[in-house]
């Protein structure tokens, strides 16, 4: 055991310590280092699509703060519901009790999700979301006589969280949760889809569609009598490789759920609210799954919250099996406040015209990457919805790339082989050339040094 010496003064009281320092020494980043941190940009504000450095320097934000500030930041419609909630109540516990914003969310929520999803369950991150989709397919199936089926069935190239139940879903070798491979539940896994999301330029290769759809039939053959569920990111695979996939194989994998008694759940924490050019990308492939998780831009990147939905069918077997109850309930499940911002902000999506402006980011996207298709170091330019990706030959070095962005005045945060984006909706086509020009720059850079 560590021991701590407690009569030590604390590092705050150190003056000595600039804020760059202490961050260095005391504050963990995600994915980073304690001894050899990763250079980081302290941030003073953040308006629009801008962030405002503490030096005074703005970038712009091509990342929508990982892809849920979909409406930029300080909103002045997101803004008011914020201070007009806390004016009211900041947070009650929903054990018991219940309260306007959750019940308005759930309303929208039901209206607005694929058909058949009328239970809401609202946790506080999306990593929980999924921990909740993995619990109420085991107990669903526990509830109705099937306790054998245990196991989730999940793609490889997936990512579901970090969290453990989540980093069990992830892609078991090539994913980020490797080391922690012999304390995760083992799950089944199936190849990810190799036929791409179809565009009208690009030839499509039946015979590939077709053994996705094979090899995925063969695994539910094999192993469905101990699959409670298979989990998914419907058309687009978002951290483990930013990869579009044919819609046809969500279609089939829907059909091929029915044929074997197995759940599908559809991870749509990353793709949900727009994102892809449908409001929810199971849109592309006209299915409904039968358990749903939604999380990021839930809340237009204000605070954290994440919705769990479910059929009737399954909220009714569960609450009739053992236990009478679905046995889960973290302490800031619907939160007044982050429920009160999510209402606001599916408003505020619903009175613009989302579709056209993703439509336009596409089109810039498309535009301000497509001169890096072919050049040395890189393998791939791909574009959908308000995501584009540039794909390198090899795995970015964070720590050189970035300070080459941030040089360009755009904040992109590659990782592993690729540098992409998700702007805001709300983005000028200005602020896109702006963007994609100095990605062009930057990796020109990178590149020619590496």
């Amino acid at each position: 055991m560590t021991g701590h010496d407690h009569s030590s003064a604390k590092p705050w009281s150190n003056p000595a310590l600039s804020d760059t320092e202490f961050d260095h020494q005391h504050l963990w980043h995600p994915y980073s280092s304690m001894t050899t941190p990763a250079p980081v940009w302290q941030v003073a504000s953040a308006s629009g699509v801008r962030l405002r450095l503490s030096d005074g320097r703005e970038l712009i934000d091509g990342m929508a703060s990982w892809w849920c500030a979909v409406h930029g930041y300080n909103h002045p419609r997101l803004n008011q519901a914020a201070t007009e909630q806390l004016e009211n109540m900041s947070h009650v516990m929903f054990g018991g009790l219940t309260h306007g914003p959750a019940i308005e969310l759930g309303r929208r929520l039901v209206a607005l999700t694929p058909a058949g999803l009328d239970k809401v369950f609202l946790a506080d991150s999306g990593s929980v979301a999924v921990e909740v989709a993995m619990k109420m397919a085991i107990q669903y199936q526990q509830a109705r006589g099937k306790p054998a089926k245990q196991r989730l069935l999940a793609l490889e190239r997936g990512y579901h969280g970090d969290t453990m139940g989540a980093m069990s879903v992830c892609d078991p070798r090539r994913g980020m949760h490797h080391l922690f491979a012999g304390v995760l539940t083992a799950q089944h896994f199936v190849p990810e889809p190799q036929a791409v999301y179809p565009k009208a330029d690009q030839p499509q290769d039946a015979s590939v569609l077709a053994a996705d759809i094979a090899g995925l039939r063969q695994k539910l053959e094999s192993c469905h009598q101990e699959l409670a569920a298979l989990i998914l990111e419907p058309v687009v695979q978002g951290a483990g490789g930013m990869r579009f996939y044919h819609p046809d194989y969500l279609r089939a994998a829907r059909r091929l759920c029915d044929e074997f008694d197995v759940l599908l759940i559809a991870d749509e924490i990353a793709t949900g609210f727009g994102r892809t050019g449908k409001l929810f990308a199971c849109e592309h492939a006209a299915i409904s799954p039968d358990i749903l998780c939604v999380g990021k831009a839930l809340t237009g990147g204000y605070m954290t919250l994440s919705a769990t939905l479910a059929t009737t069918e399954i909220a009714t077997t569960i609450s009739q099996g053992e236990a009478g109850c679905f046995m889960h309930g973290p302490t800031f499940m619907g939160n007044p406040l982050a429920c009160r911002v999510a209402c606001e902000s599916i408003d505020l999506l619903l009175d613009s015209d989302w579709q056209a402006q993703v439509q336009r980011i596409e089109q810039q996207l498309e535009q301000g990457l497509s001169p890096l298709r072919g050049q040395a170091g890189i393998r791939d330019v791909r574009v959908l919805g308000a995501i584009g990706v540039v794909q390198l030959e090899q795995s970015a070095n964070v720590a050189e790339l970035q300070p080459l962005c941030v040089a360009q005045g755009i904040w992109v945060r590659p990782f592993a082989d690729c540098v992409y984006v998700m702007p805001p909706f709300v983005m000028s086509n200005d602020d896109l050339a702006t963007l994609t020009t100095g990605i062009q720059t930057a990796l020109g850079q990178y590149l020619a040094g590496s």
